[in-house]
């Protein structure tokens, strides 16, 4: 499986200085561990892999999150990966647990990012691949009531406090809201 994360993290494009450094430091641990799974709650091994989700009402831009127990954060939904689980099942598994959406999320995640943990199982790594889910805020949610203390869907420009938020939101929002690159010489047209 470390395989297949070292395909995922390289094809990920680096939106600034620091994701870049993120994706250098995860393929480096990916090269020197054989072992990219949490096995035992909350902190063994002390750096594992974590799939992010965010449901994106594909009309206003609109972002679902959810106000999370242990973290004591505003995060998209999401979960560890399972050992010998693929990071995108993991995704599309979290998002069914959680929020009860069968919908899937986009194939490759956009946004990674290397973070120390807070809350109550705060201490350890999380290797986090960030995926987008286009969902239209009309679809009917199933939220996991043990995990969270609230779901709620946050229009552009109106998230909670920088502090409530995983330090890395607003620039994964950034990255998704640059427009594609233009086809140029060296780029194939669609």
């Amino acid at each position: 499986m470390s395989s297949a994360v070292h395909e995922i993290v390289s094809a990920i494009e680096p939106a600034d200085r620091l994701e870049a450094e993120h994706r250098a430091a995860t393929l480096a641990w990916l090269a020197g561990t054989g072992d990219v799974f949490r096995r035992v709650k909350p902190d063994v091994p002390p750096q594992h892999l974590v799939s992010y989700v965010l449901p994106v009402d594909p009309a206003d831009g609109a972002v679902l999150l959810v106000d999370h127990i242990n973290a004591g954060l505003w995060l998209p939904p999401g979960g560890h990966v399972e050992p010998g689980e693929h990071p995108y099942d993991t995704a599309r598994r979290e998002v069914a647990e959680e929020l009860g959406l069968t919908a899937a999320p986009h194939r490759d995640p956009l946004f990674l990012t290397v973070t120390r943990t807070v809350g109550i199982d705060s201490g350890h790594t999380d290797v986090s691949l960030w995926y987008v889910l286009p969902c239209p805020r009309a679809e009917p949610l199933s939220p996991d009531a043990g995990e969270f203390h609230r779901v709620r869907w946050f229009a552009p420009g109106e998230l909670p406090p920088a502090s409530r938020l995983d330090p890395h939101f607003p620039r994964f929002l950034a990255k998704i809201a640059k427009p594609a690159p233009a086809p140029g010489p060296d780029r194939e047209r669609a």
